[in-house]
């Protein structure tokens, strides 16, 4: 699907990037003889699997570097979600020609999704690459490193069912000391029609809840004070100790641990699947001041036919019932996002019209906008025709841009003349003046800077707002 990236306003800077940019390593050098660089695309659990690959790497003795010029071995994490996503990491790995040219014996290696997509045949369109590695065998990356240093191509797609990097302590990347992503489960297997996530990243697993409470623990010992669980699907969460054991975890459940573990802890989660999403984990969610009121909840579309073509397993009903609970349990200030998708296979005019009214409806606070694009080998791909034209598809993606830049603009207003409690994540990238923080709600606040500082929790009086940022005063 295609992201949209001019409406990328209504999502905060960091989404910005999320979207857009890659994410490379940072540079850090323990005096050890060899250097990775990696080069992080697409989701947040692609950004969290490439602090996994550098803590396994950094055991073998690597140091990273931010420069892929300096280093013995370079990695390019992708995403396989869209057309355009794989053809970035294309156009990536012509700029590196120059770099095995000008260095030789320079490794490179296409990590993740797009590399357990194609798997050995990637080796054959890209031949400047000497490994492919799948999401679920990074601990094999020392040997297949071994194995390219002595000239061999190396694979290993292996999809696991019990992988979950459960005991390996993540090396942060381009870490800002505030916010990081912790990964509660791997895989999917929810089967929409659209998608490849599941034949890349394999069936679901969840980790055990003591080595998340852990690593959430430890963060906060850190300094960290915003953790995000992460997951294709974090309601499926389900964790049971052995077949004979009667010690079970859901997903309100790990989240309580989480929040209990100090109140100066925030706690975000994503992604939600509408079908999974109960009320159990809304009262958890109120229970707690520190379990951020904030939920992403991907509708993909306001229409029930549609959705039952993409294989989502709900309707339009049972969604508007999922934020009508929303509503009634955690109030109206409680931050809602969505993902939307236009021009999917068949839609007619009136379900376009559809997905326009359930936005109309939700308001959400922001979201994330594509066209449909299809993915080779998805169910969609191999049952349905891709039959609206681009034309149609970009209109109507605008025209659900311009719902949704209603919807957020007339979401911040509701803030205005508000006091809100924001954890400073660093100075706005506008002004060395002014810090940056989020609300509970997960929306962006811009203040000036004064006294205080990146990590500090600031109440901050709301007085004015775009529909990406809301401005205001600190008050002590």
């Amino acid at each position: 699907m295609e992201r949209v990236v001019q409406q990328l306003e209504i999502l905060t800077e960091t989404d910005k990037e999320a979207c857009e940019m890659p994410r490379i390593s940072k540079e850090e050098n323990r005096g050890n003889s060899r250097k990775m660089y990696i080069e992080s695309y697409g989701c947040q659990m692609n950004f969290a699997d490439s602090e996994i690959v550098t803590s396994i790497l950094q055991e073998q003795g690597f140091d990273t570097t931010s420069d892929f010029n300096n280093a013995d071995v370079i990695f390019l994490n992708t995403c396989a979600i869209r057309e355009n996503a794989e053809q970035k990491v294309r156009n990536r790995l012509k700029h590196l020609t120059n770099v095995k040219k000008n260095r030789p014996g320079t490794l490179i290696g296409v990590l993740g999704c797009m590399a357990e997509r194609l798997k050995s045949k990637f080796l054959e369109e890209e031949r400047i690459v000497d490994m492919v590695v799948g999401p679920d065998a990074y601990r094999d990356l020392p040997r297949l490193v071994e194995e390219a240093d002595g000239g061999q191509k190396a694979v290993n797609v292996f999809l696991s069912r019990e992988e979950t990097y459960a005991d390996i302590s993540p090396v942060r990347l381009n870490s800002n000391g505030v916010t990081a992503f912790i990964s509660i489960m791997r895989g999917c297997d929810n089967m929409c029609s659209f998608c490849v996530v599941p034949f890349t990243r394999g069936r679901e697993r969840s980790r055990d809840p003591y080595s998340i409470v852990a690593e959430a623990r430890d963060l906060f010992a850190q300094g960290y004070r915003d953790v995000t669980l992460l997951g294709q699907n974090v309601d499926s969460y389900k964790w049971k100790a052995s077949e004979e054991s009667k010690e079970t975890c859901n997903f309100a459940q790990l989240l309580e641990q989480v929040a209990l573990i100090h109140p100066d802890l925030r706690v975000r989660f994503t992604t939600s699947h509408p079908k999974d999403f109960t009320d159990e984990v809304l009262h958890t969610m109120a229970k707690y001041e520190n379990i951020c009121k904030y939920i992403h909840l991907p509708a993909q579309s306001g229409n029930s036919r549609v959705l039952q073509l993409m294989n989502r397993t709900y309707d339009r009903e049972w969604y508007l019932d999922r934020i009508a609970a929303i509503r009634r349990i955690l109030g109206e200030e409680c931050g809602i996002s969505t993902d939307m998708i236009a021009g999917f296979c068949s839609e007619t005019e009136e379900e376009h019209q559809d997905s326009l009214s359930l936005m109309e409806i939700v308001k959400y606070d922001f979201a994330y906008m594509f066209t449909y694009s299809e993915r080779p080998n998805t169910p969609a791909a191999k049952k349905l025709a891709d039959d609206i034209s681009p034309e149609v598809k970009n209109r109507r993606l605008n025209e659900i841009i311009e719902m949704q830049q209603k919807s957020s603009l007339e979401r911040n207003k509701l803030d205005l003349g508000k006091v809100h409690k924001v954890l400073v994540e660093g100075t706005s990238k506008r002004s060395e003046d002014h810090l940056q923080g989020r609300t509970s709600a997960n929306k962006v606040v811009v203040f000036p800077k004064k006294h205080y500082k990146k990590g500090d929790y600031v109440n901050v009086f709301v007085n004015d707002c775009t529909n990406a940022t809301l401005l205001g005063e600190a008050i002590d």
